[in-house]
């Protein structure tokens, strides 16, 4: 005994039950929007190097690693006035070791500890015999990061370096 009546009833129904559930995802979504935007951001925790430099610069890097060895990484080619992040989640070791090589307009920025290095990429573990290993020694300057986990090292041309360098 149905007639135009009930199917236009059955009609409407249709399209508030189709309202509601637009309504309800309008409302979840917005509800998702507020609690992301109360969760706090996670602190990133990176060794960064910004080359501050007119030259392109080939940078490694050494630290102590999670087993207290002296570990070794490089070759990192950082263009002029950019940074890059060397390391992520974290700085294993208060003490990180540094060498950068400038490509362009020659020169090198050094220091008194010796780490293993090869001319191409490479990750190296330990210090000791670098020559028999293939690898040669090169001297690295120490950086002292105070225990942080984020840290950004900036390395100049030697003529802007104010007193007590960069």
């Amino acid at each position: 005994m149905c007639s135009l009546a009930c199917s236009s009833k059955q009609t409407t129904n249709s399209g508030r039950l189709r309202s509601l559930k637009a309504r309800r995802a309008i409302v979840l979504a917005a509800l998702a929007g507020l609690l992301a935007l109360s969760i706090p951001a996670v602190a990133r925790a990176d060794l960064k190097l910004c080359n501050d430099t007119a030259s392109r610069i080939g940078v490694a890097i050494g630290y102590l690693d999670k087993a207290g060895e002296p570990a070794s990484e490089g070759w990192w080619t950082i263009a002029s006035q950019t940074c890059e992040v060397l390391l992520r989640s974290g700085i294993p070791s208060r003490l990180i070791y540094v060498r950068a090589v400038d490509y362009d307009q020659g020169g090198a920025w050094t220091g008194g500890t010796k780490l293993c290095t090869q001319k191409s990429s490479f990750a190296i573990r330990g210090i000791r015999d670098c020559a028999a290993r293939g690898y040669q020694s090169e001297g690295f300057m120490e950086v002292d990061t105070g225990g942080s986990k984020q840290w950004t090292i900036r390395l100049a041309d030697p003529d802007k370096q104010g007193d007590g360098g960069s």
